[in-house]
């Protein structure tokens, strides 16, 4: 009775979180909001990973991710606990195009990732062999999906390559800078893979999707912002982790992590720090690095997570100058099918996509491109002024626009985006059996559940709720908490 009595006055232990981007801060919140003591580590000097904010022309926008999805909830919660309520803005519009065949065509509605329920939307993007080929989906055998399948491959059966190249890749490649006859149906899009796994035409199968999202009956926008930017919501969340009690150290690259009686020790560049958890929420590479001695298995599989990388050319034009043009009114931006040969993949015109850029600046008209997919980073090691050079030649050759931008700014992300071919998941769960041989040690981040934002922060929950129930349920973990040595 007196041990039990004893073990619930103890404090939950000390906890170090190893990456400041949002995954590793949506832990941190959530550590700290448990009781948990934190310290957060970031190698650079910022927080936020691909969140960042910045400027052009004076005005502050967004140089990394611009929206998160609302329709799952974890990073509207967020966003709400840190303090941004009032700060939630939805996009003033989401009427987007598709650059293909030399036009600006309307996105058609009614598909699942570019994968339609009604061939009828279709008419302005394929050509009339591509809609003939879909029409003859009912008359194929099934084409069996196992354990994974490549989107691309699987619908290019079914549908014929025209819809792959023309509507799934220019989505697909927004989310993942990847090649959508690679990547993974059922890591990218589960809810198509359990749809195609009941059997029957593909068509069908999307239309099931809709027919139960519809039951659904779900309200509200699917995307969000931030009035100021996404990338404001890191800050938010720093600045409540510290209010909690918790520690952030930026500039502070971890170089090793050992085992010890009580905990893990983390060895940093000016000491070492005791801990009796560990969350690792980093990119692939680094964690592999880091658990190299400890986890050669799970090292060994992060090793092999392959990345994308992107650069984000942002362009600030007086409206005067762009009034003219009408395929900038209305849109807010564009994909770009890779197999129409263009440089840029996207654009965004984020002067009619986000009211909050139009207030911040009436007199001028924002837009970005990104450039850069899997394989075709090339484009990346262009010096600034020849990536905003080519970005405003695709421009002109999409929408007409001729104007000279008043500022520009270049963003990469070298490595930004773990890509998730065929078998990610599997991956993804040794990785995770792996690690759970180790006492108190998880791993979240992009690379496992998700590139989008909400999916980072639950897999950022994920390892702090477990590492709180075994770090509580674990005497010898909490024997000694944070202590330091090597000051």
């Amino acid at each position: 009775m007196q041990r039990s009595q004893q073990r619930a006055e103890t404090p939950p232990g000390h906890v170090v979180v190893i990456g400041g981007g949002i995954a590793g801060l949506a832990a941190a919140h959530r550590l700290v909001t448990t009781g948990v003591r934190v310290t957060l580590l970031e190698a650079t000097d910022r927080l936020g990973g691909k969140l960042m904010t910045g400027e052009v022309a004076g005005v502050q926008v967004d140089l990394g991710a611009e929206s998160m999805l609302a329709r799952r909830p974890e990073a509207v919660a967020l966003a709400e606990a840190v303090g941004l309520a009032d700060r939630l803005q939805p996009p003033a519009t989401a009427t987007a195009s598709l650059w293909t065949r030399d036009a600006l065509r309307p996105m058609p509605k009614g598909h699942v990732m570019g994968v339609p329920g009604d061939p009828a939307v279709l008419g302005e993007v394929l050509s009339p062999e591509g809609l003939a080929r879909i029409a003859e989906e009912r008359d194929l055998t099934p084409t069996p999906v196992g354990e994974d399948v490549a989107v691309g491959a699987y619908v290019a059966d079914r549908l014929g390559r025209e819809v792959v190249d023309r509507l799934v890749e220019p989505l697909l490649g927004g989310v993942y800078a990847g090649d959508a006859y690679r990547i993974s149906m059922r890591a990218a899009v589960p809810q198509l893979f359990e749809a195609v796994k009941e059997g029957g035409p593909l068509l069908e199968a999307v239309g099931r999707i809709q027919e139960r999202a519809a039951a659904r009956q779900r309200t509200g926008p699917v995307f969000q912002g931030i009035a100021g930017g996404i990338g404001t919501l890191p800050a938010a969340v720093g600045d409540t982790v510290r209010a909690g009690g918790g520690d952030i150290l930026t500039e502070t690259p971890v170089l090793g992590l050992t085992r010890t009686e009580t905990g893990w020790a983390v060895r940093t560049d000016t000491r070492t720090i005791a801990a009796d958890g560990i969350v690792l929420a980093t990119p692939a590479w680094s964690a592999g690095t880091l658990l190299a001695a400890e986890s050669p298995a799970a090292s060994a599989e992060l090793s092999g997570v392959e990345y994308a990388s992107m650069a984000l050319v942002t362009l600030a034009f007086r409206r005067t100058d762009i009034e003219a043009y009408s395929a900038l009114r209305g849109r807010s931006g564009f994909l770009v099918p890779p197999v129409d040969g263009h440089t840029i993949k996207a654009s965004t015109f984020s002067s009619n996509k986000w009211q909050w850029v139009a207030d911040a600046a009436p007199g001028l008209f924002v837009l970005r491109t990104s450039v850069g997919r899997y394989g075709e980073e090339d484009h990346l090691h262009r010096e600034d002024e020849e990536l905003v050079s080519v970005s405003l030649r695709d421009l002109a050759a999409a929408t007409g626009l001729t104007a000279r931008p008043v500022d520009s700014e270049v963003t990469r992300w070298i490595g930004g985006l773990p890509q998730y071919p065929v078998g990610h998941l599997t991956r993804v769960a040794r990785i995770r059996d792996e690690v759970a041989k180790l006492p108190a040690l998880r791993v979240c981040g992009a690379v496992y559940d998700g590139v989008g934002i909400p999916a980072c922060i639950a897999s950022a929950h994920r390892a702090a709720d477990e590492i709180t129930r075994e770090i509580i349920a674990t005497p010898t973990l909490v024997r000694g908490t944070g202590s330091e040595a090597g000051q």
